[in-house]
C-alpha cells in the first residue's frame, strides 16, 4: 500500500475556501484516497423554564436539544425537527414569521420550515393549541428530535 502524502499547503488553502464561503465542510476524492475538511459547529442550549401564569410574547429563546440535554425535548407539547437541516421561522426574508408567541395554531398549519439538502419541508404544528415558546432563531441549523416550539 503506497503511503498516502499530505499537502499542507492545500489542506490550508481548503480550508480558507471554506471559511470563505462560509461552508459547512468540504470532501474531495481522487481515486482511492480522499481529504475531508469541516468547521466545528456550535450548539446552543438554555434550561427550561417554568413561568407562572401566561408567558408574554417576547423575543424566541434560544434553547437547542442535542442529545443528552435538558427535557424539553420531553415536553408533551414540544413540536421536535423530523430532519437536521436549518431552521426559518418565515416563509423568506423580509416576510412575517409564520408564527410568533401567543398565536394560535390550527392542527397541520406550517408553523416554520426546515431546508435540507437545497429542499425546503414545511413543519406542521401536530395539534390545535397555541404557541408558547418559540425555542430556535431564524436560520438557525436543527438537529433531529431538537425541540423546535411549545405549541400548548
Amino acid at each position: 500500500m503506497a503511503k498516502f502524502e499530505m499537502d499542507t499547503e492545500f489542506v490550508r488553502k481548503l480550508a480558507e475556501i471554506l471559511e470563505e464561503n462560509d461552508l459547512g465542510e468540504i470532501e474531495l476524492a481522487d481515486g482511492d484516497r480522499r481529504i475531508r475538511i469541516a468547521r466545528p459547529t456550535v450548539t446552543y442550549t438554555a434550561a427550561p423554564m417554568a413561568a407562572p401564569g401566561p408567558l408574554p410574547a417576547a423575543a424566541p429563546v434560544t434553547a437547542a436539544a442535542p442529545a443528552g440535554a435538558g427535557d424539553i425535548a420531553k415536553h408533551p407539547g414540544a413540536v421536535k425537527s423530523p430532519m437536521v437541516g436549518t431552521a426559518y421561522l418565515a416563509p423568506e426574508p423580509g416576510k412575517p414569521n409564520f408564527v410568533s408567541v401567543g398565536d394560535k395554531v390550527a392542527a397541520g398549519q406550517t408553523i416554520l420550515i426546515i431546508e435540507a439538502m437545497k429542499t425546503f419541508n414545511p413543519i406542521k404544528a401536530p395539534k390545535a393549541g397555541t404557541v408558547m415558546q418559540i425555542l430556535i432563531d431564524n436560520a438557525q441549523p436543527v438537529e433531529f428530535g431538537e425541540a423546535l416550539m411549545i405549541v400548548e
